[in-house]
């Protein structure tokens, strides 16, 4: 028992190295893609032509983040570890299978998805959604599936690169993708103006601009790591020979992760519709806008600090995890997870408390420009305030499925998404429910809260179901230690919102700013009430003697060292 916090050190030590790189990597490249999205907010804002355009984009996308989030993740980087293992030539000749075989899968997924784009688009769009808009979404949609294919090509090379201990190139790639789709929609400015959105009518060549540049960012995306993968000793050939080579068991591990996929996809659905649906009602009653891009920005911003923090620490840890459970160290695998939650908790704790007091004046800081109105933007910001109360369990949720995916059971992760899915979508569509009857209705900005709301909700359902189903599977989460490290975390951070609630009031309506613009005055009240808050918390912690704050400052001051 008294080795354990030794284990714990010499675990952190090791992923400094590979998770440093990756959050440096990540950080790059999710600075670039919150630029992104402002140039995105600035040419086309948040109407209902900007909701066409995030229909059409998010078809494809949409599934690279579900891959992300373990689909793939969970057939690639086990199995390919083990080959390299295993086989005598490190498992090339596996790779180069499955990559081929996923290849020609993910082929005939795009074609079919270009060729079904309006039944899809259909799917996705309530029943009173515009013509105009409708059709402009199919447009869009079929520029922009094609992203399936190469999306899909970028992640398994990158599985293939983190099975080798390269874990940079992949988090840097998405730099590329940015940069290029920065560059059209200040293309778009140049060529329509700020005023093209509002006025709800795109020409041809406008919608091509759009769409094409936005497939070309994400076909550098994927290319870029071909010859990382050659300078790394590998390079792909493509074998047919699939038959009887191990490929089986891949096959039965992704027909679980497919199934995961589609339960997700229904629920999406769900959100979609009901998103798109506040953005017509808001647009017919002539209030400020909020639906589809308001909803897909706001998770932007809420994804951000788990993309940061937990992906670039778990990502690093889990071909440690499938080694262990391999092995049969069933409660190593236990503990390091634990370890893992407590770490990341520590981390996501703080910001959750910082954007769910400061998520207005973020927003407005950051895309409350060019076709983009400060009142779509704050808006926005209050939907990012709502998110924040989930971040803590979605993360964890994250770091659970882990400690599966490390056992090669996709399984559990699919049965406790169908169960967390079902939940969620009584939950978002109850709460969008009652806003209509009680009569919100044209009131964008409402409704898509109350979708944030039931994804919050339902979060904190699935990360206790997920929890208590590891724990019995692995033997024990540690979970007293962690219960009550992580109470007292949400103690510091309901105490560090308070805090920071009571000074922005007194800051803005009775403190000394002078009448400055709605951006300049956000930023100031971002520093000067984020400064607060950063410091209540770390007083609030020291206070309840929560010691994983103190190892995660030096996790994160290593690793700037480092970077």
């Amino acid at each position: 028992m008294q080795s354990r916090p030794v284990i714990e050190m010499s675990s952190t030590r090791a992923l400094l190295g590979p998770s440093t790189v990756m959050a440096t990597g990540t950080v790059l490249s999710r600075i670039t893609g919150i630029a992104r999205d402002i140039a995105l907010a600035a040419a086309l804002g948040f109407f209902l032509v900007s909701d066409a355009y995030s229909l059409g984009n998010s078809l494809p996308t949409i599934v690279y983040i579900l891959v992300v989030g373990g689909a793939l993740n969970a057939v690639f980087i086990p199995q390919l570890v083990r080959r390299m293992e295993s086989d005598a030539d490190d498992g090339k000749a596996y790779a180069d299978r499955l990559l081929t075989l996923t290849g020609a899968v993910l082929i005939v997924l795009a074609i079919a998805a270009v060729i079904a784009a309006p039944w899809i688009v259909d799917l996705y769009t309530p029943a009173d959604y515009p013509q105009e808009q409708f059709e402009l979404a199919v447009a869009f949609a079929r520029l922009c599936l094609p992203q399936i294919f190469f999306y899909g090509v970028y992640t398994m090379l990158a599985q293939v690169l983190n099975s080798r201990g390269k874990f940079g190139a992949p988090m840097f790639a998405p730099i590329a993708n940015n940069i290029v789709a920065i560059a059209t929609f200040g293309l778009f400015i140049a060529v329509a103006g700020t005023s093209a959105a509002a006025d709800g009518e795109l020409t041809t060549g406008q919608v091509l601009l759009l769409g094409i540049g936005t497939t070309l960012g994400v076909v550098v995306q994927a290319i870029i790591l071909f010859p990382v993968l050659s300078r790394a000793g590998y390079n792909w050939r493509p074998r047919f020979d699939w038959r009887d080579q191990g490929l089986g068991k891949a096959a039965k591990l992704a027909g679980w992760t497919i199934g995961l996929v589609l339960v997700n996809q229904i629920t999406y659905v769900v959100i979609t519709r009901l998103a798109a649906q506040a953005n017509v009602d808001a647009a017919a009653a002539g209030v400020t806008a909020a639906g589809i891009t308001t909803y897909q920005k706001a998770h932007l911003v809420f994804m951000l600090p788990h993309s940061v923090i937990t992906i670039s620490i778990v990502t690093a840890l889990l071909p440690a995890l499938s080694r262990l459970a391999h092995e049969g160290k069933l409660k190593e695998v236990g503990d390091d997870v634990a370890g893992a939650m407590r770490v990341v908790a520590a981390l996501i704790v703080p910001v959750s408390a910082l954007l769910l007091v400061l998520g207005s004046d973020v927003s407005v800081v950051l895309f409350g420009y060019g076709a983009a109105t400060t009142e779509q933007a704050a808006v926005m910001g209050d939907i990012v305030s709502i998110f924040m109360l989930g971040l803590l369990p979605f993360t964890l949720f994250y770091v659970l499925l882990r400690g599966f995916y490390s056992l090669e059971d996709t399984r559990t992760p699919f049965l406790v998404t169908v169960a967390f899915s079902a939940v969620m979508l009584v939950l978002v569509v109850g709460l969008f429910s009652v806003l209509t009857n009680v009569g919100v209705t044209g009131a964008g900005g409402p409704q898509v809260a109350s979708i944030a709301l039931g994804y919050v909700l339902a979060y904190w359902f699935g990360f206790a179901l997920l929890w208590l189903w590891l724990a019995l599977r692995l033997g024990g989460l540690q979970t007293p230690r962690t219960i009550w490290v992580l109470v007292r975390l949400v103690f510091a951070g309901v105490a560090t919102v308070a805090v920071m609630a009571i000074a922005r009031v007194y800051l803005i309506n009775s403190g000394p700013l002078p009448e400055w613009s709605a951006q300049v005055t956000s930023a100031v009240t971002i520093v000067v009430i984020g400064a607060i808050g950063a410091g209540a918390f770390v007083l609030f912690a020291w206070l309840v003697r929560v010691q994983e704050v103190s190892s995660a400052l030096r996790m994160v001051k290593s690793k700037v060292m480092r970077s």
